[in-house]
């Protein structure tokens, strides 16, 4: 069949619309999702404790056993992310004494009354010499791979800030509080993870 120049200009034209048209976005329902568009997985969100620091027996979430140092008053934000086998602790505190060094760890019991009831450092491995009435202080398993140290020193103002990120996840139920200390933590054989007194204390639920 023989086709008129005008037939063939339409056909031509209607091949040529066909091959350039580009499909309609799709609409954005806020069903995207960070692996759909980069390939990345999302960050876990956090598990927050926020607390106010009060004298013992004023209150349970978070204790301070030195009024100097942590004033009744003062708070506590701890965050805690897991995933993919690796724990990300941060702390950021508010009210504290100005301008001082702190030491901080996660232990295995709540606070309590007594600077003592928070119990030891949470080891991802135990020290297997460690007893009740002698913690570990070997720099093998007292160190911040092993345990979750987060020490620092307040601004002028007395505000915080810590991080520490390990590659292991908490044992349910064994990591209960994180205890402020008095001053940066000790790495030497024989005093490694010690930090002085017992300042304060936040009940967490690691």
């Amino acid at each position: 069949m023989r086709m008129t120049p005008l037939a063939v200009g339409l056909a031509l034209t209607a091949i040529l619309a066909s091959g350039c048209a580009r499909p309609e976005p799709a609409a954005d329902d806020g069903s995207a999702t960070p692996e759909a568009t980069s390939g990345t997985r999302p960050t876990a969100s956090p598990m927050v404790t926020a607390s106010t620091f009060l004298p013992p027996g004023e209150g349970t979430g978070a204790i301070t056993y030195d009024e100097t140092a942590v004033p009744p008053g003062a708070t506590s934000d701890v965050q805690v992310r897991e995933q993919e086998g690796e724990t990300y602790v941060q702390f950021t505190g508010t009210g504290l004494a100005p301008d001082r060094e702190f030491g901080a760890h996660v232990h295995t019991r709540p606070c309590g009354e007594k600077p003592g009831d928070a119990g030891p450092h949470y080891q991802n491995e135990a020290d297997p010499a460690a007893t009740g009435g002698e913690p570990s202080s070997d720099p093998a398993y007292a160190n911040p791979e092993n345990e979750v140290w987060l020490d620092f020193t307040t601004d002028e103002s007395g505000n915080a800030y810590a991080t520490a990120t390990v590659d292991w996840e908490f044992r349910e139920g064994e990591a209960r509080s994180l205890v402020l200390h008095e001053h940066h933590t000790s790495t030497g054989p024989g005093e490694a993870g010690t930090a002085g007194d017992r300042l304060a204390c936040v009940s967490v639920d690691f």
